[in-house]
This record gives C-alpha cells, structure tokens and sequence, in this order.
C-alpha cells in the first residue's frame, strides 16, 4: 500500500513558528522523521539531500541526520513558498520511504 502525506504525518513531529529579526519577518517550520535504523535515514538523507530550492531566495532548507531520525528546518519570507517547498519535500520523502519498503532493508555495507 502507497504511502501518503496523510499517513506519513502519523510517524513524523513537525512544528510551525514565526520569527522577527529586528524589521524581518521569517516563517520556520521544522520536521523530523524518524526512521527504523541509522542507515535508512541516512539513505534518505542522501536521496533528499541534491534537490537544492528552485528559488535564489526567499527560502532555504537545512536537512541534518542524528542517529536515526532526519531533522528538516525550512526558513521562508512567504507562507506561500514555505507550502510549496514543504510540499514537495514530503511528496518526495514518502517516495524515498516507499522505494525502501519495497526493496526491503538495506544491506550492510
């Protein structure tokens, strides 16, 4: 059974909140996902990690690994690109999880 945004946010812990820096106003929003070995986080590390944001600016994404569980801080001026990037980022972390459940535990290295 494909995984979906809906199920996927059942495992994960995610929070929202706004900033000022002085006349700047940033959007965060922070997600991590917890993964059943070390390994398996760090293969979606590694497979989320190359899509570097469309965008020049406006938004940036930090992803970072401690032991099994992926940590994502996302920081935005617009709620707008905030959505779409956190959006795709989880259309394509359920992908990433799909594709291992379907092959399976990885093999020691």
């Amino acid at each position: 059974m494909p995984l979906s945004i809906g199920s996927l946010t059942k495992h994960v812990n995610m929070a929202a909140c706004m900033t000022e820096n002085g006349s700047e106003r940033k959007l965060e929003f922070f997600l991590k996902v917890p993964f059943p070995s070390e390994r398996e986080a760090t293969i979606a590390l590694q497979s989320l990690s190359p899509d570097p944001e469309p965008r020049k600016g406006g938004i940036t994404k930090n992803l970072d690994l401690s032991g099994q569980t992926l940590s994502v801080r996302w920081t935005a001026d617009e709620a707008r690109i905030l959505r779409v990037s956190v959006s795709s980022f989880l259309d394509h972390l359920c992908l990433v999880m799909e594709t291992m459940d379907v092959f399976g535990p990885p093999v020691s290295q």
